[in-house]
């Protein structure tokens, strides 16, 4: 029975500068996630999209964010322990026991930086949309250039919608943002670009009907007030309706909500032991950005730390004093 000093769960961006400060502490270390690779949703979902709100990048591409964290936690032997879903946690004892799909792991603390959990697309609801999944119906941009030279019909109205339609605009021939409101939810500054751009919006319309023999050739649109209906010529639907998570963190006796753990100043939770950080940490006046739980993350690091032992300080040295 192995026991490490602090085990992450969840190894998004949050969990991953964790990693890299927990090392920076000399802390054993071991990151669990139920992906295949480290990255979270940036790497699974959003790998060419462009991000904005990381200090000291004007803007990151999400796959090239991960790989600079990538190469932060190199620097450190930690324990990779991906492919592998978390199914319970409990304290027993001086230890945390957490169990997998696959195995048990005994650790001295926790941090969970799990973001939203596992996660599916919402799908577009209409008759026989499935049948062109990856054949013209996408719900994940993976290559940004497949869309080169293409007719391109985006769906939704939150900030990634509107990121790709901007995103795409310089590359593809044509684009078509289509929203079943009138106003979008998405951050002022990037609806004022966009209504600057030469991006088609389309509004209140919804997808009624997708049309093609094996690949996508069009789409019906349906006004949401007149119920009015037009032809759209595309090569490519995008639909970006959000995600659902099957995360329910109750089951695991943390007090919260179903899909957000409550954390006190210091990212305890309500288990001693057991800190998060990241989305999945939720306290009045939480604002969820990858830089907040960049923040986050050294303070559930240094507290956890201190748990274990509190002759650890939890305001260690600087940095440039560590290295």
């Amino acid at each position: 029975m192995e026991v490490y000093d602090i085990t992450i769960i969840g190894a998004g961006p949050a969990g991953m500068f964790a990693g890299f400060y927990a090392g920076m502490r000399n802390a054993k270390t071991k990151i669990i996630d139920s992906l295949p690779q480290l990255g979270g949703q940036l790497s699974t979902l959003y790998p060419e999209k462009n991000i904005y709100d990381i200090p000291g990048y004007v803007q990151i591409k999400a796959n090239d964010l991960v790989q600079v964290l990538e190469k932060k936690l190199q620097t450190f032997p930690h324990t990779y322990c991906l492919g592998e879903e978390v199914i319970h946690i409990e304290k027993q004892e001086d230890l945390i026991v957490i169990t997998t799909n696959k195995e048990t792991h005994y650790t001295k603390a926790a941090i969970l930086a799990l973001g939203n959990g596992s996660f599916q697309p919402r799908k577009l609801n209409v008759p026989g949309a499935e049948n062109f999944e990856n054949r013209g119906l996408d719900y994940y941009v993976n290559d940004l250039m497949k869309y080169a030279g293409k007719k391109v019909a985006l769906a939704g109205g939150g900030d990634s919608a509107i990121d790709w339609a901007l995103m795409l605009e310089p590359i593809a021939a044509e684009v078509h943002l289509i929203h079943r409101r009138d106003k979008f939810r998405a951050l002022e500054h990037s609806v004022e670009k966009l209504y600057q751009s030469s991006v088609n919006i389309m509004t209140p319309y919804v997808i009624s009907e997708v049309t093609g023999k094996d690949f996508v050739d069009g789409i019906t649109l349906q006004q949401v007030q007149t119920k009015e209906k037009i032809e759209l010529a595309v090569d490519h639907l995008l639909v970006n309706y959000g995600f659902t998570s099957n995360l329910n963190v109750k089951e695991w006796n943390l007090a919260g909500t179903r899909q957000t753990i409550t954390v006190n100043s210091d990212m305890s939770t309500s288990i001693a032991g057991i800190y998060a950080c990241g989305d999945i940490a939720g306290y009045d006046g939480k604002v969820k950005l990858i830089a907040t739980g960049f923040g986050e993350a050294p303070t559930a690091v240094n507290n956890a730390l201190h748990f274990i032992d509190p002759k650890n300080r939890t305001q260690p040295a600087h940095s440039t004093s560590l290295f």
